[in-house]
């Protein structure tokens, strides 16, 4: 009995797996008692038959890629230009999905709701700027910086145009120019 579980243990029957190389799975044994010499011969030549097939069909394969790269060359279908095809019918398929089409919807009218809000905070600011001007502080502020602004302005009957250096611009033809304009003594490059 013990020889009987040596013998399991050194020979284990396995099965190949889906995949696995037969012959290398196998190894080196002996033809199974129930195949006779003429059996194993034919199973022989149907092997080499069968290799053969293999190599050929390989053969034929590599000829026909390059025959496709020949043709595709003559048509200037370049590897660039068939993965612009690959994105293009992709992002057909993409954009004619039911999940994109909902996502822009959905963004749509998320866009639609956002423009909406910022439209009514612009309303409220502006609002809430014409309300800051018309306060009595700012009416205050605003008078303050308008009586400035007359002080520092000289006065026609005050200023003679001859005592002044003709190279700079007075106060009152600083603040009458217009902004964005260059002034006269400024050169343009």
């Amino acid at each position: 009995m013990e020889d009987t579980e040596q013998g399991s243990q050194q020979h284990p029957d396995s099965v190949p797996e889906m995949g696995e190389d037969a012959v290398t799975s196998v190894g080196p044994a002996s033809p199974p008692p129930t195949m006779t010499e003429e059996e194993r011969q034919e199973l022989q030549e149907e092997l080499f038959k069968v290799e053969d097939e293999i190599q050929t069909l390989s053969q034929v394969l590599v000829a026909k890629e390059k025959q496709l790269a020949d043709i595709k060359r003559k048509l200037g279908i370049t590897p660039l230009n068939e993965l612009k095809q690959n994105i293009t019918k992709t992002w057909q398929e993409v954009t004619t999905s039911t999940a994109y089409r909902r996502t822009s919807e959905t963004l749509s009218q998320a866009s639609l709701k956002a423009t909406a809000a910022f439209s009514n905070v612009g309303s409220a600011i502006t609002r809430k700027l014409e309300d800051v001007r018309n306060a009595p502080t700012f009416k205050s502020f605003e008078e303050k910086v308008e009586t400035l602004k007359t002080k520092m302005t000289p006065s026609a009957s005050t200023t003679n145009p001859g005592d002044q250096d003709s190279s700079s611009p007075t106060t009152e033809s600083l603040l009458d120019q217009p902004e964005g304009l260059p002034t006269q003594e400024t050169p343009m490059n």
